[in-house]
């Protein structure tokens, strides 16, 4: 991974989609400081499109695509994309599964979520568990006393043993069962919205992310980025660049550096 700043001004000048993370990328210790939003802002005023990619819930996912400055949102891990038209005061929305497929597979993840709380001592329901419509959430440090490793990796088996996928964030294990992830919703979401190839025009593309469920756009993306907390996990697939500032610091390191070669 290489210092932000050895990222050029072509390429930062070529940027029109800035993706981003949220917890722990444009956040700060579960919190969204007044620099993240203002952020977003100068860049959505400056012709650049902001959209979250997250591993946070559809009743989330809804309140930021209405209430902040973004083109639109790629959530649960990419299981949907919402946008929010101000001018018809419309959302528009796109889902990886069916709603009768998603019936299914709730049943399914009810069955593993009784089995994965009574196999690892200590891991939650996420607390924003009740918003979701695709993923089953298991919390392993927001709202319980972190797990060890070997704890976390166990939740991760027990997904995949059951045929889920299944990612790790910063706080949560996302499970869920369908071929798709935040790189493939992200690519149907420009797509539908923009008539935006990720392949073809990977170059107007920056990615920003902290943790191994980031992996597939570091993976993709040319101009990946990590804010500095990265640095805590060993990827098959690490981000091209690095911030110097962690979380919602590091942030608004990059938003500050795309803004001020526009």
């Amino acid at each position: 991974m290489k210092p932000l700043d050895d990222l050029d001004t072509a390429t930062l000048r070529s940027v029109q989609f800035l993706l981003s993370d949220i917890d722990d990328t444009m956040t700060d210790r579960g919190r969204m400081p007044s620099s993240t939003l203002n952020a977003m802002e100068r860049l959505s005023n400056a012709g650049v499109y902001v959209i979250p990619v997250t591993g946070r819930p559809a009743g989330w996912c809804d309140y930021f695509a209405r209430m902040w400055p973004v083109a639109g949102i790629v959530g649960e891990n990419g299981a949907f994309w919402f946008s929010y038209d101000r001018e018809t005061r419309k959302m528009r929305s796109a889902f990886a599964r069916s709603e009768s497929q998603r019936a299914v597979d709730r049943k399914r993840l009810d069955i593993l979520q009784k089995k994965i709380l009574e196999a690892v001592p200590g891991a939650g329901i996420a607390s924003d568990q009740f918003c979701r419509v695709a993923d089953l959430a298991i919390d392993f440090c927001e709202d319980v006393e972190p797990l060890p490793t070997n704890h976390v990796n166990k939740i991760v088996q027990l997904f995949e043993g059951a045929g889920a996928a299944a990612k790790i964030s910063s706080i949560h294990v996302n499970g869920w069962f369908g071929d798709y992830d935040k790189l493939s919703m992200t690519r149907r979401f420009l797509a539908d919205m923009f008539d935006v190839d990720v392949d073809a025009d990977n170059g107007t593309c920056v990615f920003a992310g902290d943790s191994p469920n980031d992996e597939p756009m570091f993976k993709h993306f040319a101009h990946s980025v990590g804010v500095a907390n990265i640095k805590q996990f060993k990827l098959e697939h690490p981000p091209a660049w690095v911030t110097t500032g962690a979380s919602a610091a590091g942030f608004s390191e990059l938003a500050d550096r795309i803004l001020e070669v526009r």
